[in-house]
């Protein structure tokens, strides 16, 4: 299934245009584009995204439940409307013990160190 972006122009809730799916993690991609984009994910409690790198620095808001960030085996707990940046080339990890949504957003600024 192809992950288009949300129609322009229009009024959406960020925190309806996703459901809960269980024992699953949903991606929706909000805006992309070469300079960077923006998801809004769901995470169903005991998920988590594989641990991975980026070139760019990852700015994460939570807009519903819990979510638990590691950044370089360092944990920070976040709830509704709390927000991390994710430094570019630290390790980082996404997980649910409860389930949650977040929206991320990647910058791609062009000067970062890869």
């Amino acid at each position: 299934m192809e992950n288009k972006e949300q129609e322009k122009g229009i009024v959406f809730t960020i925190n309806e245009i996703i459901e809960y799916v269980p024992n699953s993690v949903l991606i929706k991609t909000i805006l992309k584009k070469n300079s960077g984009n923006v998801t809004v994910s769901s995470f169903d409690s005991g998920e988590a995204l594989t641990v991975k790198t980026s070139p760019f620095d990852t700015f994460v808001q939570v807009i519903e439940g819990r979510a638990e960030v590691l950044i370089d085996d360092e944990s920070k707990s976040l709830t509704t409307g709390q927000s991390i940046i994710i430094p570019a080339h630290c390790r980082n990890i996404i997980k649910a013990n409860v389930r949650f949504k977040i929206i991320s957003t990647i910058i791609k600024s062009g000067y970062e160190r890869f």
